[in-house]
């Protein structure tokens, strides 16, 4: 392999490195997969391009006497597998298409269990009554700085639906910086129990294991060790609080 191709495939290595750092971690998994399949589809061209197709025999051949001993042992482990892989989703329990809603004076956000998928929508000020899927990344600073202006806890809401749709991206436009994320929500010892069921995306009068399934569940999107916010995971900490101390 020349020089000026092993350059080129280091550049594209470092692009799709320096990509998925400022990919949000929610949208990493699916990166990661695209990515392999990139990668082998190039590995098959290169080695199309190069005559060298016969490598790939070379190795399927390499590899038949472990798959003569490896096929009995995956057939007679499918059971196996297929149990454990059904206890492990009914220990996470399915969302059965659960939303959680968060709602401060400005904006109200739904953030679907199932995809992980935020919307949005603005209740008052500029803007009010469009769909925040509807606006253009200059809107969102406009209305971000009427926010912050406005109503702390829409600031921060914002800005969480933000990192979760541009990532880090936004931060460029952003003429003022972005708030202080670990600043608690005002009103967190005042929450009603129908907003406590609607950050967890449950029916009213759930009881315990629903409760701490759905903090559970959420936590795992948007705890902020994994890429999520520190404004919603105090929410929905706090919803379940003032849930479960009625319990």
């Amino acid at each position: 392999m020349n020089p000026i191709t092993v350059l080129i495939l280091l550049i594209l290595a470092l692009g799709v490195l320096f990509v998925y750092r400022r990919l949000p971690a929610a949208q990493r998994g699916a990166f990661r997969l695209r990515a392999l399949i990139a990668l082998a589809l190039f590995g098959l061209a290169f080695l199309a391009l190069t005559h060298r197709l016969y490598l790939l025999g070379a190795l399927f051949a390499l590899l038949v006497p472990f798959l003569r001993h490896l096929l009995p042992w995956l057939i007679r482990s499918l059971p196996f597998l297929a149990r454990w892989y059904q206890r492990r989703q009914q220990r996470r329990g399915p969302s059965g298409g659960q939303r959680s809603k968060v709602a401060a004076d400005i904006v109200a956000m739904e953030l679907d269990h199932d995809t992980g998928a935020m919307t949005g929508q603005v209740l008052s000020g500029p803007f009010a009554g469009r769909d925040l899927a509807d606006l253009q990344q200059q809107e969102f600073i406009e209305l971000l700085q009427y926010c912050r202006q406005t109503d702390t806890d829409s600031a921060r809401l914002l800005e969480s639906y933000l990192d979760k749709r541009f990532g880090d991206s936004w931060r460029a436009d952003d003429p003022n910086g972005h708030s202080d994320d670990h600043t608690p929500p005002s009103d967190n010892g005042s929450l009603s129990d129908a907003e406590a069921y609607d950050i967890l995306g449950l029916e009213p009068g759930a009881d315990r294991d629903a409760i701490v399934q759905a903090h559970r569940r959420l936590m795992q999107k948007l705890h902020p060790d994994h890429g999520g916010s520190a404004y919603l995971a105090a929410r929905i900490n706090a919803a379940r609080a003032h849930l479960l101390a009625s319990k």
